[in-house]
């Protein structure tokens, strides 16, 4: 997981397509630079990353989930390469690495006058000011983290099932609405991962949660190295090839409803306030056409 410091999520919030493209182009170069190194794996990899910008409490907390396999291919194409058990690549070197490139496309992106500065942040429109802002981002800890490997096929799909397409605060986090406040459960990382409970204005709430929309059209998901989409499934092949497994099967066939029923045990067709009745599609009306009711019976 990279994360941007505190003082650029301030002002990522102000250029946000921008600078969350720096994060996934930053996080990118720093991991494929450092894989491909000699003296760490040497390898190609593959990897895709997932952008999030909020904490547990809603706060704006900009911040890339990876997925990168166990290893790569060489560089020569002609074998496969394996990390060590439960250590791929050096978390400090990452860290720095990353600090250094982010630093370097934000200053490329002011000189070029890509960035906007509004309000108590307007001041950083002269470089002399931007300058001072960027020092002590230099020298201080940039936060990488690093988990240990999953557990199999099966928990890799939990995982991006909880994290790929999830928003800033699910429905089941929602506590209470009473006189104006709203009520939600968060998890507090800095005690001991205990359960809380945070409760805000309504107005506030709805603020946090809106500081978290993305721009139109932006890509949250994207694939790197070997995963890139142009040559994914050569390379995907290639990987099969020399770890010397076959390409799964493909599955069956089947329709998407009874695919949705197999995985959640729920049927998109019943009713979902009585439970007992089946919704069909009989008809579709045109939009703005003047049509004769139709006979549901």
């Amino acid at each position: 997981m990279f994360t941007l410091p505190a003082p650029l999520a301030t002002l990522a919030l102000q250029n946000k397509r921008l600078m969350y493209d720096l994060l996934f182009q930053a996080t990118a170069e720093t991991l494929q630079s450092i894989a491909a190194d000699p003296k760490r794996l040497g390898v190609r990899i593959g990897f895709f990353c997932i952008l999030h910008s909020w904490g547990q409490t809603l706060t704006h907390h900009p911040h890339l989930h990876c997925v990168v396999p166990g290893g790569g291919i060489s560089l020569d194409g002609s074998r496969w390469v394996g990390c060590r058990p439960r250590f791929l690549l050096p978390v400090r070197v990452l860290s720095s690495r990353f600090r250094r490139l982010y630093l370097r496309y934000l200053e490329q992106a002011y000189r070029a006058g890509k960035l906007r500065f509004h309000g108590q942040l307007q001041h950083l429109s002269d470089p002399a000011s931007f300058a001072r802002y960027l020092a002590p981002l230099r020298k201080s800890k940039w936060v990488v983290y690093a988990k240990p490997p999953f557990g199999g096929p099966e928990r890799v799909l939990d995982y991006l099932g909880r994290y790929t397409h999830r928003v800033a605060i699910s429905n089941s986090r929602l506590q209470q609405l009473e006189d104006g406040q709203v009520t939600f459960s968060y998890k507090d990382y800095k005690d001991g991962h205990q359960q809380k409970l945070l409760t805000l204005s309504a107005d506030e709430f709805l603020r946090r949660f809106l500081l978290h929309v993305l721009p139109e059209g932006f890509q949250r998901i994207r694939h790197y190295g070997l995963f890139s989409n142009r040559h994914r499934a050569e390379n995907l092949a290639r990987c099969r090839e020399l770890l010397g497994v076959s390409a799964p099967a493909a599955p069956p066939p089947q329709d998407y409803c009874e695919r949705y029923r197999q995985l959640t045990g729920q049927d998109l067709f019943e009713c979902p306030q009585c439970q007992k009745g089946q919704m069909r599609r009989i008809g579709v009306l045109p939009a703005g056409a003047a049509t004769a009711p139709w006979d549901s019976s």
